[in-house]
């Protein structure tokens, strides 16, 4: 029977838990490093925990399944997912990646993967005539990062899929800022879906997780060998915890969209702010691309400050957000990407994507919207008496 997606989210994984783990509703925790062969000559489905776990399986068939795909897989870290994922090109392939991406994947990418003879362009992707120009004989990979962090950048997913096949190269996607609740880029015909589930796929601020998801075996395959390789694992007690906060995604996630939406317009109609960065909003370039292919604005904004004195003043006078690295948390996450997640651009490559020194990100929580709304409100009124 086919199921909406959450009802999946409660159930996903944990199905064999009932009839084979003696009616267990949570997937045991199988803290064992290795597990004993009954021959010589067979061994079972489990034989040393770097390469498979019975926990670690369940969290990855919920993944597979949450996302629509036929294989899933669980890392250290969301870079870990990123950098097994890019670990499936070769010398002398060349990567065409969305300019506006996440700072470790900006960092692997331009850093890490050259000493390999692996080349990369970086593109304006809501462009597809510059996506297309950007295509060369070696390109195999279209990196998409959609909406992008931080500036919200909206990739044409269907638009960038139609350019891979044409071409006959493999189309990347980081899901983390939609989760497979609001956008599901299999089905939209990207080869392999990655996550940091640190962020709104956990949503609790405790574990540090990745995940890749793919639509075809093979790929899958592909993705396992490099896994087992590198022995970059998601431990079995964070798996356990990932497989228990995926069931509340839903009621979190919708909550904090919800509250986004709000917080964006409130922010938007403000004089002392310069620009907003959020897809719900009809004046965001992507707005119209986003709403056919995603079911939700999501529960993250940026905006723009005119200097980084103004910036300074308005986090230092927030009450309630967490000033931190991350997002996808219960509580809300203001961070300054400058120095956070984008620390390892070069300035001069920050100001290319409009990372501005007066920019700021918002990840919205839990917290009750109107005391969100009202701690903008007194932030934005000090800065206006510090005339800055």
């Amino acid at each position: 029977m086919k199921q909406h997606i959450e009802t999946s989210l409660i159930h996903a994984g944990v199905r064999d838990g009932y009839e084979n783990k003696k009616g267990a509703v949570n997937v045991p925790i199988y803290l064992s490093s290795t597990f004993h062969q009954e021959s010589i000559d067979e061994f079972g489905e489990y034989d040393y925990a770097r390469s498979g776990n019975p926990t670690r399986d369940a969290l990855e068939k919920a993944v597979a399944e949450l996302e629509g795909g036929v294989r899933a897989h669980a890392f250290s870290s969301g870079i870990a997912a990123v950098s097994a994922a890019l670990m499936l090109l070769s010398q002398g392939d060349h990567i065409v990646i969305t300019e506006d991406v996440y700072g470790g994947t900006y960092r692997f990418v331009s850093k890490v993967l050259p000493r390999f003879g692996i080349s990369h362009t970086f593109v304006d992707f809501t462009d597809l005539a510059a996506v297309e120009a950007a295509i060369t004989p070696a390109t195999k990979l279209l990196y998409m990062e959609t909406p992008s962090n931080p500036t919200l950048g909206i990739t044409d997913i269907r638009g960038v899929v139609a350019l891979a096949k044409q071409y006959n190269c493999l189309t990347f996607l980081d899901n983390t800022f939609m989760t497979p609740l609001h956008q599901r880029p299999l089905e939209l015909g990207v080869d392999v879906v990655i996550h940091s589930a640190t962020k709104f796929l956990s949503g609790h601020s405790d574990i540090i997780a990745g995940l890749t998801v793919t639509a075809d075996e093979k790929l899958g395959q592909d993705l396992y060998f490099i896994q087992n390789s590198f022995g970059n694992i998601l431990s079995v007690q964070d798996c356990f915890t990932l497989l228990q906060n995926i069931k509340t995604t839903d009621v979190r996630f919708s909550r904090s969209a919800e509250s986004a939406q709000k917080i964006a317009e409130f922010l938007d109609a403000s004089s002392l702010v310069e620009q907003v960065y959020y897809p719900g909003l009809a004046s965001h370039p992507g707005y119209e691309i986003h709403h056919s292919q995603s079911t939700s604005a999501g529960a993250v904004l940026s905006f723009r400050l005119p200097s980084y004195e103004a910036a300074k003043a308005l986090v230092e006078a927030m009450k309630i957000p967490v000033f931190a690295v991350s997002l996808g948390g219960v509580e809300s996450i203001l961070s300054y990407p400058a120095k956070m997640s984008h620390a390892a651009m070069e300035p001069e490559e920050r100001a290319k994507r409009g990372i501005t020194d007066g920019l700021l990100r918002f990840s919205v929580g839990l917290e009750h919207v109107d005391d969100l709304i009202a701690d903008f409100a007194q932030a934005l009124d000090a800065i206006a008496l510090k005339a800055i």
